[in-house]
């Protein structure tokens, strides 16, 4: 499980916890979609279009690692070393996504603190660089929909 503490109040700035130890810091990009970490060494860039709805994640030598397609929609899939995860939004009010495996909730990622941000992730049996490339895509899409929200 991963946990995401937000450690700044200006920018999408959050320290993720793996397993009691921090493994990365989720930089989020400033005027794009997406943002970037290092993980044991290897750096990584998730990259959106425009609307946010189609992100990237490339390792340092641009290699695409996952993409994410109809992020925001009720349901979206994540694709990475040739394994699609799907995805959905667990009410029409809420906020957190479900990972879903043939029709059953099997892992998700929610807020644990409305007021301070703070997110966790279940994401089992995803690689994880995939894991945080997904809690990267939920939090940008989150801080997208505040924004239009204010």
């Amino acid at each position: 499980m991963l946990q995401a503490r937000r450690t700044s109040v200006w920018r999408s700035r959050y320290e993720v916890v793996a397993d009691g130890r921090t493994v990365i810091t989720w930089d989020g990009a400033l005027w794009n979609n997406g943002g970037d970490f290092t993980l044991d060494g290897r750096r990584y860039e998730v990259r959106g279009n425009v609307w946010g709805s189609r992100f990237t994640m490339v390792d340092g030598s641009g290699a695409q690692v996952a993409r994410a397609e109809r992020v925001g929609r009720k349901q979206w899939t994540v694709e990475a070393a040739g394994r699609a995860y799907h995805f959905r939004r667990s009410s029409i009010f809420g906020t957190e996504q479900e990972l879903v495996t043939d029709g059953r909730r099997v892992g998700s990622v929610r807020r644990t603190s409305v007021w301070r941000g703070d997110v966790a992730a279940d994401l089992p049996g995803l690689p994880l660089p995939v894991q945080i490339f997904v809690l990267g895509v939920v939090i940008t899409m989150w801080d997208a929909q505040a924004a239009a929200a204010s």
